[in-house]
């Protein structure tokens, strides 16, 4: 943390983080404290609270990913294990859906994964919606500053098919880009399928999606909807996480990105998503 002119302390800024961000409105820790508590509390009780924008700023993206990495700590002192992070509004229809024109990312603990074919208690969630995405399994850290699309191969081990469930704290999904960082990137749960994919054998940027809910097309999309290419978005995430001074480690999960819009999802629902080339991957909601 650094300090301000009257000593209050605020979030340090990674350049490339804040890369074409607006103007800040300084943030005190005490603010990011109050916005991380208003969070915790809401996860925990399960009643959704009010938007953290009023004590982080719209768009602060040191002071949001400050008060997510306080929860997430909080998390792991209490047991959970981080084993990847994930990448959001990387698809031009999620960003249209919640107003924003950036990628964010949050951290995936051990406690958020699901076996495909599992069930998902929705008395466990506040309001889910649903997205399809590719997940890379990484063999080797990144840490090359300048990593690209195409040098972000080398890194990956597999991929896999997956499905992300996403669940805002914050009631209506009333929600800024400073609002789903703090949030964790708006993460819950997800579902891995179990047929690991060598990326010599596919495209990332030509898989097809269809997402089924209870065999009704809920959404469709491809790779190209993932920042251009799901491997532009995995080069994304590992020049940020260095920007943080925490780069992607071997072994760990990344979901890339929805490959269509994210739908809401409720109690009763089969939710079934096709990609080509990487098979299937299912989770029932009761």
């Amino acid at each position: 943390m650094q300090s301000d002119s009257d000593g209050n302390a605020v979030a340090a800024s990674s350049p490339r983080a804040n890369e074409g961000a607006a103007s800040r409105v300084p943030c005190s820790q005490g603010n990011v404290r109050q916005a991380s508590r208003r969070l915790a509390e809401a996860a925990a009780t399960g009643v959704p609270c009010s938007p953290v924008r009023d004590l982080v700023g719209d768009d602060d993206t040191a002071a949001a990913y400050a008060v997510q990495k306080i929860n997430i700590e909080d998390r792991v002192r209490q047991g959970a294990r981080i084993v990847g992070r994930k990448i959001g509004l990387t698809s031009p229809a999620v960003q249209r859906q919640l107003g924003v024109s950036q990628p964010d990312f949050g951290v995936l603990l051990d406690d958020m994964h699901v076996a495909p074919g599992d069930v998902i208690p929705t008395t466990g969630l506040i309001q889910p919606r649903i997205e399809a995405e590719i997940a890379f399994v990484l063999t080797s850290d990144i840490d090359d500053p300048e990593v690209d699309g195409i040098q972000a191969v080398k890194y990956i081990d597999h991929a896999v098919a997956c499905l992300e469930i996403v669940d805002s704290r914050i009631a209506g999904w009333d929600i800024s880009f400073a609002d789903t960082v703090a949030d964790n990137a708006s993460s819950a749960r997800f579902v891995l399928s179990g047929q690991p994919v060598s990326l010599e054998s596919f495209e990332p940027r030509a898989v097809k999606m269809q997402m089924f809910a209870n065999d009704e097309v809920i959404s469709a999309g491809d790779g190209t909807q993932c920042l251009g290419d799901p491997l532009n978005a995995l080069a994304w995430l590992a020049r940020t996480a260095i920007g943080f001074d925490d780069p992607l480690r071997a072994g760990q999960i990344v979901l890339s990105g929805a490959l269509g819009p994210m739908t809401p999802v409720q109690a009763g629902t089969r939710v079934v998503a096709d990609l080509t080339s990487l098979g299937s991957v299912d989770v029932f909601f009761a």
